[in-house]
This record gives structure tokens, sequence and C-alpha cells, in this order.
């Protein structure tokens, strides 16, 4: 199984936190292992025991081309002597960028395939295809979204984060947010940062909850006006935020997840929607793989990018 580092909690120190009467701190799961960043881990740790206990040598799974999954399943199926097949939505271009040329040299065999097929991914004909193609393997979607990831993700939370009155999560799949909603305590509220444009997360995350019959004695809500354009979308507001949130605290945050995440918390500070005394805990969920990319992209540099 996967190891950990102890994730330590991070408290911020910030006028405005003062001001308002707040208490504001960080978990950090972006250093809970040194190549299988946050909550990637956790959706990563079960799935790899699952598939060796069914005695299965080989995972396949499917992302974009800079996809953090993509990065940390190679990582994980490296560290546990499996091999991987990462079947990537697109084309292949060369030179491969850095996340899939770093999933390359772990080992991980690369299947390109075109955005229409690729949306046939979860069809059982096209599975089949798959498994004639690469012999048997195990499965895990995109994202690493399912029940066992789900168990992982509700390990995230632990005693000591029983005094924080609010939880704060980006969402992605909805596997870190479910996980983390089932393991709430009667009085801490989940707060939800989609970073996909829409309300249809609303129905993904009830339908998560009604699959894995999920319960929770505490209380969830999701925000969907902080997406910035969409998935992978970005504007010049987000990137100074992400900046201005380094220099102050000096932590790393990505475009597409946490900046996100982190800029819906401080307008709501901002706004007043916390209660003088609240103690809101921000889940960090790593992803910081993809600045660099991101920067190889756009030509826009972020912190932690080369």
């Amino acid at each position: 199984m996967l190891f950990s580092n102890p994730v330590p909690v991070q408290l911020l120190s910030h006028p405005i936190l003062a001001g308002k009467g707040l208490e504001l701190a960080v978990k950090r799961l972006d250093l809970v292992h040194p190549a299988i960043s946050g909550n990637k881990f956790f959706k990563l740790k079960y799935n790899l025991e699952q598939a060796k206990s069914e005695g299965k040598s080989k995972i396949l799974t499917f992302g974009g081309a800079f996809s953090n999954h993509i990065y940390a399943t190679a990582e994980a199926a490296k560290a546990e002597n499996m091999l991987a097949i990462g079947v990537i939505r697109g084309e292949r271009t060369e030179p491969l960028n850095r996340t899939l040329s770093h999933a390359e040299s772990l080992g991980m065999q690369l299947h390109f395939i075109d955005r229409s097929t690729y949306k046939n991914k979860t069809e059982p004909g096209f599975l089949v295809g798959l498994k004639e193609k690469f012999g048997d393997f195990y499965l895990i979607p995109e994202g690493g979204t399912n029940g066992l990831a789900i168990r992982g993700t509700s390990e995230i939370l632990t005693p000591e984060d029983q005094n924080f009155s609010f939880i704060c999560s980006s969402i992605g799949t909805g596997g870190t947010f479910a996980g983390l909603y089932s393991s709430l305590s009667a009085h801490q509220k989940l707060l939800g940062f989609s970073a996909l444009k829409g309300e249809f997360i609303h129905q993904e995350i009830s339908g998560l909850t009604g699959k894995y019959h999920l319960s929770s004695p505490g209380s969830y809500g999701i925000f969907t006006n902080y997406h910035f354009g969409g998935y992978a979308k970005h504007s010049q507001e987000l990137i100074d935020f992400i900046w201005a949130f380094y220099e102050s605290f000096g932590i790393v945050l990505d475009p597409v997840y946490t900046g996100k995440m982190a800029f819906g918390i401080w307008d709501l500070i901002k706004n007043d929607y916390f209660a003088k005394g609240s103690k809101i805990l921000m889940i960090h969920t790593g992803g910081l793989q993809g600045n660099t990319g991101f920067t190889e992209m756009t030509g826009i540099k972020l912190p932690g990018s080369e």
C-alpha cells in the first residue's frame, strides 16, 4: 500500500482575517507524498490495493494531456511495481509536454485517441476493445473517482480537524468532495467550489452520494460561480490572486482547482459570508505539477512553474 507523509495544517495570518474575526487554515495535501500529490494519493491508494488483491498487474485509466490523475497514476504504478496504461484524450504531439513525458518515463504506456472517440470511455463495447488491445487490466475511471477513491478521500479529515466549522474543497469529478462529506461531524459544513461551468455539478454530487450510500451528520453547499469561464479557463484576476496568495502565505496554488477555490473562499470572507468566530479549513488538493504545463501552454508564469 502507498504510504503518506504527515499532512501539515498551516494557519494563515492576514489583517483581513483578524479584522473579520476568522481563522483560516490550509490542510496541505500537496505535501502528502513526494510524487503522488494531494487528493490523488487518497483516490489511488485503495484502488491499487484492490488491483493487487484481484491478481492484476496492470492498471488502465484515462486523462487529458496535462492530467494530474495521469501523472499521479504513473507514479503510483511505478511505486507499486505495476504496469500502467494511460488513455489520453487527443492526438500525440511531439515533443510531449512535461506531464506526459514524465508519465512515459515512468513506464506508463500512452494510448492517444481522438476527442470524439474519447467520449465513449465508459461504454462497455469500447472497454472490451481496450481489453483486446492491452489484455487484462484493472480499470480506474477518469479522475479516479469510484467507491474505493471515496473510501480513500474519506480519510483526509482527521480527529485534529474537528475544531473547524467549515471545510472547503474544489470539485472536479466529485470524489474528494463526496469522501469529505461522508466524514463530516454534525457541527461542520462542507463548501465545494466547482471548477466546471454549469449547475449540473449539484446532480453529480447527489448522484455520487446516492450511488455509494453516503450520509453525514454535517451539511454541504456548492458554489458554481468561481469557475472563471469553465474547466481550465482562467483570467488575469485569477492569476494575480494566485501570485498574491503565494506572496502572502508562501503557498503555491494551481489555476484549475485550488486557485479558484481559494479565490472563492477569499471572496466569501470579504463579503461576510462567514460569521465572526468561524474556523475555516481549506483542503489543498495538490495538482501543482500542472503549473509548468500551464506556463508552457500560455506563457504565463505561476509560482512553482519552471
